[in-house]
């Protein structure tokens, strides 16, 4: 098979002219990126550079905040854990309940407000308090909040704020909170009982750091 002729390189004035054309070519590309490198570093000054003409802001010029609604929290008897201090005639004895706090934000308990100590607790015969205890009721057990008054809504403080987290529910063991007077009836014996609703309670929401549950509290005076 025949090969095919060998391209040969100019010479004389020829090879002059081959230089200049290469040389030319090969600066026109170094041009052109440069040009493009250039243009793309100006078109990224331009979208972020500050210009003298100053921008101001329009009176009145704000945003809008919302505050959260805030509900009252539930406090309800609970049998577990179980009170260690029992009641009987003349002593006091501890109750146990739960407190459930529905607001986003937690809540300190501070204080509770009592009703007056003619509110008795009423009796049943199971922990469960769905059985009325026969002859113990409302009207009759003689157990009521200690440190309660003759005047209703009498003001107590806990010996330790407590902190309910948001949507959070604490279970607190009041030690020595509940009252059985020396004429409790013997229809009382061996009860559970479910205390007199309290008034109102002492209590802020705001951030802090929740009590584990279970705890322990009380107020004693």
């Amino acid at each position: 098979m025949p090969k095919s002729p060998r391209r040969l390189r100019p010479c004389g004035p020829e090879i002059d002219a081959w230089h200049y054309a290469t040389r030319r070519a090969r600066h026109s590309r170094k041009l052109k990126i440069a040009l493009l490198a250039v243009g793309v570093g100006l078109a990224a000054a331009g979208a972020f550079a500050a210009t003298n003409w100053t921008v101001g802001l329009t009176g009145g010029s704000a945003g809008e905040a919302q505050s959260q609604p805030v509900s009252n929290l539930t406090i309800s008897a609970v049998a577990t854990p179980a009170a260690t201090n029992l009641l009987f005639p003349g002593d006091n004895g501890d109750v146990v309940a739960t407190i459930n706090n529905p607001n986003g934000v937690a809540v300190t308990v501070t204080g509770v407000n009592l009703p007056t100590n003619a509110t008795y607790a009423s009796g049943y015969s199971n922990s469960t308090l769905a059985a009325a205890q026969t002859g113990c009721s409302s009207a009759t057990s003689d157990v009521i909040w200690n440190y309660s008054t003759i005047s209703s809504g009498s003001t107590h403080t806990l010996t330790t704020p407590l902190i309910v987290g948001a949507h959070a529910t604490l279970t607190v063991t009041l030690t020595n909170d509940a009252s059985m007077t020396g004429s409790a009836p013997s229809a009382c014996e061996g009860t559970y009982f479910s205390m007199p609703s309290l008034t109102t309670v002492a209590a802020t929401a705001g951030p802090g750091t929740a009590a584990s549950s279970p705890t322990t509290d009380a107020w004693t005076s």
